[in-house]
């Protein structure tokens, strides 16, 4: 099935460009009052003593509420989405995470106690009055120092810091064949921890209503289903007893797919003074609050014959959790870290130590291409290490190494399976692109203004898919209009145009007449949302079987309304048609005479897949460093990506663009850091925290070379998180490169001016 009807423009950004979004922020209730959350100034303290008296002398305080109070209510503390080791059943060794603190704090930013008030003003006025006595313990900011024998316990019950320890391999002799290999190249690699900072901060607005005893939760969140059966879980009712609902949603990168307990604490206030309950995060509380991302360090070695063909990869990792294991950590660490460590390249002997600990830091969670991300950093990195020690040519160690397209399907020694892709034709399509041969003459009129210049190449595959089962429901209503109903959700990417293009191609009717509704548990039952790149791939699927559906119940109708035989009936372009004649009736004709004679086209379609989607590609950057202070320019930037069948090349090019300027942040100029005497971040706002801006970046040059899925009806690939995947390799690797000659064989991100002129200066 041929999808792609062009690069039809988003129908959904007329009402962003003239300001009729609706955000969450843009909903307000008459009668609401406003929560502001008291947080733990310190990484790790015992608590004393809470004093509130004088917060409540201020006007329009109306309660604030503590651990005892949610302890009193029943309500349970939350644990993480994904509990043990899918490929063990192993369980992972953790603590729910409180919804207050009562006894410890251990992290900065940690909720303690819950203020509301008639406004936020006077919310926040009472929190500098409240007085918490602390008893301040030692922390541990590292997951390295985590799991030594004398480091301070981040939960002392649990007796240790480590949560999870794994080691997956094809092999037992692994010391033996890198011992008796050719050339070996190690790396220490550290994957500097981010923050995501969509646009939009994380909120909730909650009503309880007495009369039905169920709560309504208004969210910024990419995946209301999960939310809804979490807070239901830890509010310890039915989840019938909770409806979520997102409006538009300004962005959530991943830190808004998973649960928090500010969602639970907002719907159980809301019940106990019988108001609507607002809480919106500030931008300082996203920076100590939301779920990070990466922080991950690993030594891995890479052996290699004399004729360039890779022999073996270890990996030792330790990621560093924070203090709490939430959401799916765990699983981005077992799951998606370990799927495919040998990445798009053929790699006879694997093994992989996982180990991941608590520390007083910010949980982790998912960031745009979890724990493929890292595994791509490695791998990228040790081929251009290679090639610079034992003096191969990296360019040519890629090709030697790449799965063949004639391998496909390929399952690697670990078992992760890859359905289709074509890594050598997409690299020779971007060596046709990036003017190799004029490369020296560009690094030589570089040095003439003081600049070094360097070229950098990673390639990159990464699994979509998310959660497993994915539904829609396809409605029709009066006047020829069809409602597409879908468990997945749009937090930015276009679902509005994407999935009514779907549907109007399988129904062969106008893309106008289809609207799209999502984001309420209320509207379907069950959904995945957002998350792993997996709304087409998914809900995009559903929606061809649900079409497939209707089709085949509209032709037996519409042999009852023609008298004919169903066998007669042919489909195409919104009618059916008796073969070899002109009598036809319309879709919707069709469906308005079902409605009268008590039945009906609509149709539900519950999709569940056997397998992920696999992107992949390669891209390359170009930058010049400024030798005297630092400064990285980015010159040229190449993308040759896989992203399968394409629906909309221009929405997909979008999704390319935001993916690699995430990457881009990452290895230039994005990092959370901690003061090692204090805990405290020091990267708690914008001034502190770079993100990359508009003059930081270029134009990029983007193409594709697709190879048909074959594990889903529509042919696609997710196309969210590649170019972040990509991004980050490409970028250090352009900085070595042009830095190589003094030197420099490896950097850990983010590269920042400062780092590279105290390199040059060293």
């Amino acid at each position: 099935m041929h999808l792609n009807a062009g690069s039809i423009k988003r129908r959904e950004d007329k009402r962003f460009l003239t300001g009729r979004g609706e955000y969450l922020d843009d909903i307000f209730f008459d009668d609401e009052y406003c929560a502001v959350f008291f947080r733990s100034p310190h990484p790790h303290a015992k608590i004393k003593k809470i004093k509130t008296e004088a917060a409540f002398t201020v006007p329009g305080v109306v309660s604030i509420l503590s651990a005892e109070d949610v302890e009193n209510d029943g309500l349970r503390a939350m644990p993480p989405f994904i509990r043990s080791n899918p490929n063990t059943e192993h369980p992972f060794n953790f603590i729910p995470q409180p919804l207050l603190a009562k006894k410890f704090v251990r992290y900065v930013g940690e909720p303690v106690l819950l203020v509301l008030a008639k406004s936020m003003y006077a919310a926040l006025d009472a929190i500098q009055l409240i007085q918490v006595d602390y008893d301040v313990l030692p922390f541990v900011l590292s997951a390295q120092e985590a799991l030594k024998e004398d480091s301070p316990l981040v939960a002392e019950v649990l007796g240790t810091n480590l949560c999870l320890n794994w080691r997956c391999s094809n092999s037992e002799n692994m010391d033996v064949i890198f011992s008796q290999a050719k050339h070996v190249i190690e790396l220490n690699i550290n994957n500097n921890r981010i923050v995501s900072n969509p646009m939009e901060p994380r909120g909730v607005i909650a009503l309880w209503d007495q009369d039905t005893n169920k709560y309504t939760i208004y969210a910024s969140s990419q995946n209301i289903h999960v939310m809804r059966d979490t807070v239901a879980n830890m509010l310890n009712v039915d989840r019938n007893s909770v409806r979520f609902k997102a409006f538009d949603v300004g962005g959530g990168f991943g830190s808004k797919n998973f649960c928090y307990p500010e969602y639970a604490l907002i719907a159980w206030a809301a019940k106990k003074v019988n108001r609507p309950v607002r809480w919106i995060a500030t931008r300082s509380e996203l920076f100590i609050s939301d779920h990070q991302a990466r922080d991950h360090n690993s030594v891995s070695r890479l052996a290699i014959a004399d004729d360039g063909k890779f022999i073996a990869l270890e990996i030792n990792s330790v990621a560093n959790l924070g203090a709490y294991m939430v959401g799916s950590s765990g699983g981005v660490q077992v799951v998606q870290y370990a799927n495919l460590p040998g990445t798009v390249y053929k790699i006879p002997s694997i093994c992989l130590n996982i180990s991941a600990a608590f520390t007083n830091k910010t949980p982790t969670g998912v960031f745009r291409g979890p724990g493929y991300a890292e595994t791509n950093l490695i791998l990228e990195r040790l081929i251009d290490a290679a090639a610079l020690k034992h003096n191969f040519d990296r360019l040519e160690l890629r090709k030697k190494n790449f799965i063949d397209k004639g391998d496909m399907p390929f399952t690697d020694v670990l078992g992760g399976s890859i359905d289709s892709g074509d890594f050598l034709g997409a690299f020779e399509q971007l060596m046709t692109r990036i003017d190799l041969a004029g490369f020296e003459e560009r690094k030589n009129e570089s040095k003439k203004k003081g600049c070094l210049r360097g070229l950098g190449v990673a390639c990159f595959i990464k699994g979509t898919g998310g959660a497993p089962k994915e539904n829609v429901e396809i409605r029709f209503t009066s006047g020829s209009r069809i409602d597409l109903v879908t468990g997945t959700q749009s937090i930015g990417q276009g679902h509005e145009t994407t999935f009514p293009q779907i549907l109007a191609k399988c129904l062969g009717v106008s893309g106008d007449v289809i609207n799209l509704k999502q984001a309420d548990t209320d509207l379907i039952e069950t959904g995945g949302g957002h998350g792993s790149s997996r709304a087409t791939y998914m809900g995009g699927s559903a929606v061809h079987y649900a079409a497939a559906e209707v089709i085949k119940k509209g032709k037996q109708l519409a042999a009852n309304v023609l008298e004919v035989a169903v066998q007669d009936i042919l489909f195409g372009d919104g009618r059916f048609i008796v073969d070899g004649t002109d009598r036809e009736v319309s879709l919707f004709e069709l469906a308005a005479v079902a409605e009268k004679n008590g039945s009906s086209l609509n149709t539900y379609n519950l999709w569940e897949r056997k397998a992920m989607t696999f992107p992949n590609g390669v891209h390359a950057a170009e930058l010049e460093v400024d030798s005297e202070t630092g400064k990285v320019k980015l010159n040229r930037y190449f993308v040759v990506d896989d992203y399968g069948t394409i629906v909309n090349p221009l929405l997909v090019e979008g999704q390319v663009h935001g993916a690699v300027t995430n990457g881009i942040g990452q290895a230039l100029l994005e990092g959370v850091v901690f003061d090692p005497e204090s805990g405290q971040t020091v990267t708690g706002s914008f001034m502190d925290y770079s993100i990359a801006r508009a003059d930081d970046l270029l134009d990029y040059q983007i193409e594709f070379k697709g190879t048909t899925c074959a594990t889903n009806p529509l042919g696609v690939k997710g196309c969210g998180e590649g170019g972040t995947v990509a991004a980050t390799p490409a970028i250090i690797n352009a900085i070595v490169d042009a830095l190589s000659e003094y030197g420099v064989s490896h950097l850990d991100g983010p590269v920042t001016s400062s780092k590279i002129w105290k390199l040059l200066r060293a």
